[in-house]
């Protein structure tokens, strides 16, 4: 068991909702479908990964706490518009009905809008406080910067596009390393250089980080891929199944289950390399990636 994963998961869920701006009685609404999405459950993956970034690189957790928070209301939208009837049309997400299930799609909608937004509210707030210390200024101002273009049109919004693109055709490998890095690896990576940038990572450090990120990110998707084939869905909290169901470009759909288990091994034992001259100090890296791994034996 990650200790400092399941430690940084913890932090994230106390602050989830401290973020969120008051909103007015009449839009209650969607306030509450921000919430109901929010708060029902989920890995805290790239929070986790950004507060342990952040301690990595020396830095203090409680100064990063904001850009945890953004990033998992970021993801979080993404998970709310993604299974829209115009997108994945799913009617189960972390074990409860979808958002638009519950409140209607137009809602829905505007409630991963809210959740954006909010991201980019909180961080901007936090940056206000700095503005007359332009060391730790810059270092918002730069974590902001990585969250921002992992979530756009450089980074998931363009990699939801190609894999929406990509449904029904013959996918080439670049094109299938191309959607699963910009759709999944990049708010991967974004997190983890974000926290960075907020410990004030020295560059080699930053480097090294941002390559295990892209294998973290490029083994995260293609392990999802093989468990919605082989996956328990009460585990998963989402139905199984729907990547074929869609002929979606996906590992397990061009090379099969046990070459896409190989390719996840292969990745995890990259990043385990690219960190080992931090030794013990990267333990939270590597057995992150370890437990993936496992999961999809």
């Amino acid at each position: 068991m990650n200790k400092d994963y399941l430690r940084f998961k913890e932090i994230t869920e106390e602050h989830l909702l401290d973020f969120l701006p008051d909103v007015d009685s009449k839009s209650m609404t969607v306030y509450e479908s921000m919430k109901y999405s929010l708060t029902a459950g989920g890995k805290r993956l790239r929070p986790a990964l950004l507060l342990g970034a952040c301690e990595f690189c020396n830095g203090h957790v409680s100064n990063s706490i904001t850009y945890a928070c953004a990033i998992e209301y970021i993801h979080t939208y993404s998970l709310i518009h993604d299974d829209l009837p115009a997108m994945d049309d799913d009617d189960l997400r972390r074990g409860i009905a979808t958002n638009h299930k519950v409140f209607g799609e137009a809602i829905a909608i505007l409630a991963g809008d809210g959740l954006l937004t909010s991201a980019f509210e909180a961080m901007n707030k936090d940056m206000l406080i700095y503005f007359d210390d332009p060391v730790r200024l810059k270092k918002r101002v730069r974590a902001s910067f990585e969250i921002a273009k992992g979530a756009g049109c450089r980074g998931m919004v363009a990699g939801q596009a190609a894999d929406i693109e990509a449904e029904g055709k013959t996918c080439s490998m670049e094109m299938l390393d191309y959607i699963h890095i910009n759709k999944t690896a990049d708010m991967i990576i974004a997190a983890v250089r974000a926290g960075a940038h907020l410990g004030e990572a020295e560059p080699e450090t930053l480097d090294r980080l941002t390559d295990y990120a892209e294998n973290l990110g490029l083994a995260f998707q293609i392990a999802d891929d093989i468990l919605d084939v082989t996956g328990q869905e009460e585990e998963m909290g989402k139905k199984k199944g729907v990547d074929a169901q869609k002929n979606k470009a996906t590992y397990p759909a061009l090379y099969g289950i046990e070459r896409s288990r190989q390719k996840v091994s292969e990745l995890t034992d990259e990043a385990i390399e690219i960190l080992s001259p931090y030794y013990d100090n990267a333990e939270f890296f590597t057995t992150l990636i370890k437990d993936l791994e496992d999961r999809t034996k």
